[in-house]
């Protein structure tokens, strides 16, 4: 089995497929490096598409302690990919948890990033006065607990009926069944471990606006109408990075690859077309409304 090895001496396990210019795929919670099989199917055949399990997912080493798992590692993770598989540079593109590590990535890493897609990130990002991190590190907490008392099989499966998810059970059972098949087949300790040491202590980005603002990288932002929880929050980043994009898919959840993979491939294909016309640009600022 392929694996890279990171800088703090974890062993990521990774598939790669197709040649030419490489895109990065990172993982969602409820996910694993299978996540991303349409995307890989449509585009290794013009891209170099790399997978891979983040740590506390086999076949990646799962760490017993949970400080070997935070939001700083996640990004780093992606970084240890890059210069493991000597890409050098790669388009980024992350769902949910993956969302999140995609836009650290980009914060820290700005010269190895060609791109950033940031899919579904949102989860514990609202301000302070509506829904707040530490609601979100409870529920993190909870759940992990959860597992601990009555296995992944029953948490898992419950976890994938949540109220972004049910959108991917009525449109494609048999594609939701899979997705959690994956899900409640995930070990226990891997998972608990990421809900305890990078969920529920990941920052608040409401908190990082000005290092958020930093970032010129082109982004495209993705969120279904449905992910009540973040949705609003892919509204701040379209305003706070002004090289980014915003696409919302209509009545769809969290899920959103997975659930209708052939509007997440084309706008992803468009974006990057957009990026190799060099048509991709910052926001026109008059485009500004200002307040007074």
């Amino acid at each position: 089995m392929p694996y890279v090895k990171t800088s703090d001496g974890i062993n990521l396990y990774y598939e790669k497929n197709g040649s030419g210019i490489p895109i990065v795929f990172v993982h969602e919670f409820a996910g694993d490096h299978r996540s991303w099989e349409p995307q890989v199917n449509y585009f290794s055949r013009n891209f170099t598409c790399i997978t891979y399990s983040a740590r506390g997912y086999t076949p990646s080493d799962v760490p017993n302690d949970v400080n070997m798992y935070s939001q700083e590692r996640a990004w780093q993770d992606i970084r240890d990919i890059i210069v493991g598989l000597d890409l050098k540079r790669a388009h980024i593109v992350g769902l949910s948890m993956g969302g999140f590590a995609t836009l650290h990535f980009g914060i820290n890493c700005p010269n190895q990033a060609l791109s950033l897609c940031i899919a579904g990130c949102g989860y514990g990002a609202k301000p302070k006065n509506s829904e707040n991190n530490e609601g979100f590190s409870k529920v993190s907490e909870n759940t992990a607990k959860d597992i601990i008392n009555r296995g992944m099989k029953i948490v898992g499966s419950e976890y994938a009926l949540g109220p972004s998810r049910v959108q991917f059970q009525k449109k494609d059972y048999a594609g939701w069944k899979k997705f959690n098949d994956m899900l409640i087949a995930h070990d226990e300790t891997g998972s608990t471990n990421t809900l305890l040491g990078v969920q529920s202590k990941r920052p608040n980005l409401y908190n990082l606006t000005n290092q958020i603002a930093k970032i010129e990288t082109p982004s495209l932002i993705i969120n279904g109408d449905e992910d009540d929880m973040c949705i609003e929050v892919g509204i701040y980043l379209k305003r706070t990075i002004s090289s980014s994009g915003l696409f919302v898919l209509p009545k769809t959840g969290h899920t959103i690859n997975l659930e209708e993979p052939a509007l997440f491939n084309q706008q992803l294909a468009l974006f990057y077309q957009s990026i190799e016309n060099n048509s991709w640009k910052k926001r026109d600022r008059r485009a500004d409304i200002i307040i007074n």
